[in-house]
């Protein structure tokens, strides 16, 4: 049974292989390393590259840290070992560089697919009206993935998946609303896609003329964004509003997205008043003050909204819009009876 570490056993953790990369480090800085490089090389680069990684894997392996988290402490012994090795010094380094890394990595990321696959195919099995590809795959990404990444990546995989791979028309239950057929932000985000492209053409041909490198690189970034904003846009239609079991799931694709108690809702009123974005108000749009909004709901507690790769911000009252505003407030109120 995984057991969650305290800050103490966290010291000890991170603190055990940082001490022998440390004492690696002084070893070569020594008189002692210039004595006898050539075998001392090959222990500083066994302990850097092996040892301070399987003795963090040892204290990790009973705890809720992902295994993954091996692979950073083994990137961070080969720079080290890169970087206080002289290059004459460095022949067993560039062999796990050659042979051992490629396999580490591919490895991981066999892993990290099987996972996702196992996540996606429990999704489909056991799925509920309010789960969905991107919450499950956050799930599983966060049980065996560091979780400085899992939000980067998860983003990355879903803009593809809503983008190019979820094609199926989404039907709405009872208890969903969309909130992009009445609000323009669909074509908005149509005409900024074909505004790219214009500029990326026009500007790729310019730049050709003093650096072709350049033009492609800008090409290449605009063709990124222009994917981006696709992906961003189809997760729109996928991702519903939801209620169920007396919770409130928000989202707005996978830009922005808030999950709350219904009992933790003050009020729910039908507006387009204008509001100011503070610290305790919010819109459930990314785009801000380009998108009206139609219904605002006030909170008892702070809440969190969580926005792409992660950023979190707080907020009171939230204003957002919804295609079918009066049937959304009724069932609201209906559950808080």
């Amino acid at each position: 049974m995984k057991k969650i570490i305290n800050l103490q056993s966290k010291k000890i953790v991170f603190g055990l292989p940082l001490l022998i990369i440390g004492l690696m480090v002084f070893i070569v800085k020594s008189p002692m390393f210039q004595l006898n490089p050539d075998k001392l090389a090959i222990g500083v680069t066994f302990d850097l590259l092996l040892t301070a990684p399987f003795i963090y894997f040892l204290l990790i392996r009973k705890t809720n840290i992902p295994k993954t988290t091996m692979i950073p402490f083994i990137i961070f012994g080969m720079v080290i070992c890169s970087v206080i090795l002289p290059s004459e010094n460095q022949h067993y380094l560039n062999l796990f560089k050659i042979w051992i890394l490629p396999i580490i990595e591919l490895s991981v990321l066999s892993f990290v697919i099987y996972n996702v696959r196992k996540g996606i195919k429990r999704y489909k099995e056991k799925k509920t009206y309010v789960s969905d590809f991107f919450s499950t795959l956050k799930n599983t990404c966060y049980d065996i993935l560091p979780k400085p990444v899992v939000i980067p990546f998860v983003t990355e995989i879903a803009v593809f998946y809503y983008g190019f791979i979820y094609w199926k028309k989404r039907e709405l239950n009872e208890n969903e609303f969309s909130y992009h057929k009445n609000s323009g932000t669909i074509a908005l985000l149509i005409a900024i896609i074909l505004i790219v492209a214009i500029e990326t053409v026009v500007l790729h041909i310019v730049l050709a003329k003093w650096s072709l490198i350049a033009a492609w690189i800008l090409t290449c970034l605009s063709i990124y964004s222009g994917i981006q904003i696709f992906g961003f846009l189809k997760s729109m239609i996928k991702r519903p509003i939801a209620i169920e079991h007396n919770t409130l799931y928000l989202r707005y694709g996978i830009m922005n997205e808030s999950t709350m108690d219904l009992k933790n809702i003050d009020s729910i009123e039908i507006s387009s008043k204008d509001i100011k974005n503070n610290k305790e108000i919010r819109k459930l749009s990314f785009l801000g003050e380009l998108e009206n909004h139609n219904v605002i709901i006030t909170l008892k507690t702070e809440h969190t909204l969580i926005g792409l790769y992660g950023v979190k911000r707080k907020f009171k009252v939230l204003a957002l819009h919804v295609d079918d505003k009066i049937e959304f407030k009724n069932r609201i109120n209906k559950a808080l009876l």
